[in-house]
């Protein structure tokens, strides 16, 4: 499984890279706060939305933790899309929160 620190796609974010962010949170959670220009699905709902998805965009997951992002990876890693788990989730997010 990739995966990205934080500071990693603060960076990109930063540099204006085109970065496409899956929030797997649920919605109370997203709504606490979230990283702008997230894609927000959450983790029960992802084998019912990942028709959403494009196989050729590379996707970053992101949670709370990173576990939850995690288990996002691997699924849909195993359904062929280019994933990356954001490791540390939110919690260890220091960049814009909407």
């Amino acid at each position: 499984m990739k995966t990205i620190l934080p500071e990693q796609v603060q960076a990109k974010l930063e540099a204006g890279e085109a970065v496409h962010l899956i929030d797997v949170r649920e919605v109370a959670e997203v709504e606490a706060g979230h990283i702008p220009g997230i894609t927000h699905i959450p983790l029960g709902l992802l084998e019912f939305r990942m028709h959403e998805l494009d196989k050729k965009t590379p996707y970053i997951m992101v949670c709370r933790s990173g576990g939850r992002s995690g288990q996002a990876t691997a699924f849909l890693e195993s359904q062929g899309f280019d994933v990356t788990n954001m490791t540390g989730g939110m919690l260890e997010w220091n960049g814009e929160v909407k």
